[in-house]
């Protein structure tokens, strides 16, 4: 399975607004799937993804604890969206300790500092918002192609609690 083959069953998908019949197929690729330029963990994530869109929290939760039990490479920690899912399914302390978990063990990629700081965003914790997405920024190259977007993020959350603009604010355009 190579990124781009993913990227046209997603492009379809949007196409057709058929998540839940692309979360299947990805669901059972990954119950298949030994190799490729993708790992499993991967694709579990995105089917998790799918089956959130398609209004299926409970399964996506499933395939994000899946994607963690696996332990393969993943652009964002599966725990993010395990998070984001129980937040979702009205579990805020249980998405409270997840979340803590992650900040514990440190090391925080900025593409999962960022999704916390959505899904915090989201659930009116602006101030812990804020504080991911700061370390989104920071954990970012500038090259990137995320930091912009993180750069937003970090602004909106920063203009919903009032506070006047920083050196990092300035950097928005």
């Amino acid at each position: 399975m190579t990124r781009e083959h993913l990227d046209r069953l997603l492009e379809l998908a949007l196409l057709v607004d058929d998540h839940a019949s692309l979360a299947g197929r990805l669901d059972d690729l990954a119950m298949t799937y030994t190799t490729g330029d993708v790992s499993r963990a991967a694709i579990l994530v995105l089917a998790a993804e799918e089956w959130r869109a398609a209004g299926q929290p409970g399964r996506a939760l499933d395939c994000y604890q899946r994607a963690l039990d696996d332990g393969g490479e993943s652009s964002v920690d599966p725990r993010a969206g395990i998070a984001d899912t129980l937040f979702e399914l009205e579990r805020p302390e249980e998405a409270r300790e997840v979340i803590e978990d992650i900040r514990s063990e440190g090391g925080v990629r900025a593409l999962t500092a960022h999704s916390i700081a959505e899904t915090l965003a989201a659930y009116g914790d602006l101030a812990g918002a804020h504080e991911w997405a700061t370390q989104a920024v920071l954990a970012c190259a500038p090259d990137d192609p995320e930091h912009l977007a993180m750069l937003r993020t970090r602004y909106r959350i920063r203009v919903d609690l009032g506070l006047p603009e920083d050196e990092l604010d300035a950097l928005v355009s």
